[in-house]
């Protein structure tokens, strides 16, 4: 599996920490050129056959369809694509006319992630995003109108004056990815938040609403199957459950991040790296950070021999209060789900 960090955006919303600059010609063009030749540096890190390709971002839709033609021929050249199953495109909806869309299908993509975040035009401002509630709509219907069968949108919960996504105005939609709205130190919307222009609601609040979006979801057909996202039969994203499984893949461009089973590296935006060797503490970790996220949950035959007697003792506890099941799997259930990331510290190697 490949992806492809797109770092530009058209302006920060408020809410995000992740690398990003400002498109122009000029740096598209230099971006691109700069991202064939790493794809020339490191084509001998996936020599197997690729199943699936993912540009995300930054916002992967700014960049003209003649760049990501170069970029996929680039990726073609360098890499064996012929059993790719999955190729996917972050989008926001403004940046969706019909003939951008025909483009896309055209040079491969069968799946795109529309960054919708809400459908109250209020709540987009407040958001710094570009586009309306009407503009995100019309996006879903012109990309299914182009070609695409395989639509997924991201959504925000924990927010002001919240409603859940309504989903009989979008039945072309196959997939959600649903977040709940974090502050991260040094973007726009921490400052807001501390100056007391902006007023998120309470943890109680955030899961009452998380807890109407999944009903909400569950009732339209969707299946959840990791904490963060719910699709229907079949369209799981292929790309993200091979990240859970902890699939080994190859990141290039400014910001993105690679694994090879052992090792994980990390491009920074100047042009260097960094790299770490996981030990077998670290290892473990992972998995169970992963695995307790996915609704499956994590496979007994999964466990290192020297950590299935201290885990055992460990879950009991989780068991008994109704977070954690255990049959061959040791899965999370739906309550489970919403403290997998706090259960998982507490089970870690070394905790």
């Amino acid at each position: 599996m490949i992806y492809i960090h797109v770092p530009f955006c058209h302006r920060k919303c408020t809410y995000c920490a992740f690398y990003s600059v400002r498109s122009s010609e000029f740096r598209v063009r230099s971006y691109v050129d700069a991202l064939l030749r790493e794809m020339e540096e490191r084509k001998g890190e996936q020599a197997h056959p690729i199943r699936t390709v993912y540009f995300g971002g930054g916002t992967p839709s700014i960049l003209p369809i003649d760049q990501l033609g170069r970029i996929v021929e680039g990726l073609h050249r360098c890499f064996d694509l012929s059993q790719v199953e999955e190729m996917t495109l972050e989008a926001n909806p403004e940046d969706l006319n019909i003939d951008y869309l025909k483009g896309l299908r055209t040079l491969g993509f069968n799946r795109l992630s529309i960054g919708v975040q809400s459908l109250d035009d209020r709540v987009l401002r407040m958001l710094n995003r570009r586009h309306t509630a009407q503009q995100a709509l019309d996006a879903v219907a012109n990309a299914h109108a182009a070609g695409f069968e395989n639509i997924s949108v991201d959504f925000i919960y924990g927010l002001p004056d919240f409603s859940p996504f309504t989903f009989h105005l979008s039945p072309l939609v196959t997939h959600v990815s649903a977040y709940a709205l974090t502050v991260e130190p040094g973007t726009a919307l921490a400052v807001q938040v501390g100056q007391g222009r902006v007023v998120l609601p309470d943890d109680e609040e955030v899961v009452r609403q998380y807890h109407a979006l999944h009903q909400q979801l569950e009732a339209a057909g969707f299946q959840q199957y990791e904490v963060s996202n719910y699709a229907r039969p079949g369209f799981e994203s292929k790309h993200n459950s091979r990240y859970w499984d902890r699939t080994p893949y190859l990141g290039l461009g400014p910001g993105a991040h690679s694994f090879d089973g052992r090792k994980r590296r990390w491009n920074n935006p100047d042009g260097t790296f960094g790299e770490e060797t996981l030990n077998e503490a670290d290892a473990y970790n992972e998995l169970l950070m992963t695995s307790l996220r996915i609704v499956r949950g994590l496979p007994l035959a999964a466990i290192p021999e020297g950590q299935k007697e201290r885990l055992h003792r460990l879950i009991q506890p989780y068991i008994a209060c109704g977070w954690l099941t255990l049959s061959d799997y040791l899965s999370p259930t739906a309550e489970g789900l919403l403290h997998a990331d706090g259960m998982a510290a507490a089970l870690f190697a070394g905790s």
